[in-house]
């Protein structure tokens, strides 16, 4: 078997594509959608991450504003930045870029975003609503993963899926969707992670695996069953002397081998990673849209 490669670059594209009217019917209100990002010291992918971002709401005519500070930026400062952006007009979504210095209690600065401005879907209110199933503003990479599943034509309902990793960023909150009474959920999900027993023999059981664990080509192919769906969220850095760059990307899944044995692959680069981006596009967007009503 040659698995399907779901092309994340492409489906991404959708996703934006089909923004373009909604933020043209923004603009006949007079109302701009603006995303506002604070990064917080030299983290290199940090800072690789918010130019993408920046870079994506020039495409789509958002507005964009980083915010970079120090990383001996004091907890009261960052959390008056936020309530700050929380207050302006311009802005529609706020996020906060991690990994943040240990001196900063994150979940505090998280906190105090506006839930209707947080459009990394982190704030209680908002994973409150998910575990709900009510709306509300989603996390982006679990948000991005069910929409490649969607544009490979692979429905959960009813199947089994296994998430190797359990962050508070993706697996959990993935978890949570695909368990949903919802459209492309209503799955049986198993966490598994670091301390999970037995792993090979639960990742053998998946008819959709995700692997999101951030350790390099961890997923092999004995530990994948045949005709299986694999989402690869990792994005590790692993040495090759032969790049100019003295590196090369691979994610958690041994790609080469697992490609053989599965149905659907994403591959890294280029699979779930465009999604994320797109998603919080989606999501600005949609904040936007909540923020314009309710002013009205």
């Amino acid at each position: 078997m040659s698995a399907q490669v779901i092309d994340g670059k492409a489906v991404a594209k959708t996703v934006t594509e089909d923004l373009k009217e909604r933020i043209a019917a923004l603009a006949a209100l007079g109302v701009q959608p603006g995303l506002a990002a604070v990064l917080v010291g030299d983290d290199p992918a940090s800072h690789t991450y918010v130019t993408s971002k920046a870079k994506a709401c020039k495409r789509l005519n958002l507005y964009s504003e980083v915010i970079r500070r120090p990383a001996d930026i004091g907890q009261s400062e960052l959390e008056d930045i936020v309530r700050n952006l929380n207050g302006d007009s311009r802005i529609h979504g706020i996020l906060v870029q991690s990994p943040l210095p240990k001196s900063i209690d994150e979940m505090a600065v998280t906190m105090a975003i506006d839930p209707s401005k947080d459009v990394d879907g982190f704030h209680p209110v908002n994973v409150g609503l998910m575990l709900l199933g009510r709306p509300g503003l989603l996390p982006c990479t679990p948000h991005g993963i069910v929409k490649l599943l969607a544009h490979g034509g692979v429905d959960p309902a009813g199947r089994e899926v296994v998430i190797v990793g359990r962050s508070n960023i993706v697996g959990k909150p993935l978890a949570a969707m695909l368990v949903q009474k919802a459209s492309m959920a209503n799955a049986t999900v198993t966490v598994a992670h670091s301390r999970s027993a037995n792993l090979p023999d639960i990742t053998r059981r998946a008819d959709i695996l995700v692997a999101a664990v951030g350790s390099p080509k961890m997923i092999t192919a004995d530990m994948v069953r045949e005709g299986c769906v694999i989402i690869d969220v990792g994005v590790n850095r692993v040495e090759d002397p032969g790049s100019d760059k003295g590196y090369r990307l691979v994610g958690d899944v041994d790609f080469e081998a697992c490609a053989r044995k599965a149905s659907h692959i994403t591959p890294v680069p280029g699979g779930v990673g465009p999604m994320t981006i797109a998603m919080l596009m989606h999501n600005t967007v949609a904040a936007a849209e909540s923020i314009s009503r309710r002013v009205d």
